[in-house]
């Protein structure tokens, strides 16, 4: 069994290259970010970027992951993250109305520019939101002192805003005006 280190880097690893850099080892995805499992684990490994890359190391980083950020297709043979991709994928969602409060997890040093403009996804396709607050304080300590933003998701919706759930229960949206906002 690989050890959690080995499983960190290689979730580290899989994140860069199926959301963000899959050029950075001449992957090809398709459009909607799905990756060939071989290819990825021969351009992986010829590429020195991964160390052992294998199906049963794919398979393992995918199944004990927590975050859930991975998914393998139906037939076995190809992968792809379940969302935050920085490069333009399908990733075949389908609008979904949302509850009627979510949370996005920030540090504080951006709340102010965050109650000025709102939320935007920067170098990614989608704001992420959840549906607890344990989740999103866990997200906003990543980036320092952590803030935790209500999102008034169903009114939002209501307004005409679309609304996305990822396969791991990430809610998704273009973007969330500053009138929708409340720090909590």
């Amino acid at each position: 069994m690989p050890s959690s280190k080995q499983l960190n880097k290689t979730s580290k690893f899989l994140s860069f290259v199926l959301r963000h850099k899959p050029e950075a080892i001449d992957l090809t995805l398709d459009d909607n970010g799905w990756a060939n499992i071989d290819e990825l684990i021969s351009k992986g490994n010829d590429s020195g970027e991964a160390s052992n890359l294998s199906r049963e190391l794919i398979q393992e980083v995918v199944d004990t992951s927590d975050k859930k950020r991975f998914i393998i297709s139906g037939d076995g043979r190809s992968i792809r993250a379940n969302q935050g991709h920085s490069i333009q994928v399908d990733l075949q969602l389908k609008p979904m109305t949302p509850p009627e409060l979510l949370y996005h997890g920030t540090a504080t040093r951006f709340l102010d520019s965050i109650l000025e403009e709102g939320l935007k996804p920067q170098e990614r396709q989608h704001v992420h939101l959840s549906t607890d607050i344990e989740t999103a304080t866990a997200v906003g300590q990543r980036y320092g002192k952590p803030v935790i933003l209500t999102i008034k998701a169903l009114l939002m919706h209501e307004q005409g805003f679309q609304f996305y759930l990822s396969e791991n229960s990430v809610w998704l949206t273009e973007s969330i005006p500053n009138i929708y906002i409340d720090e909590r």
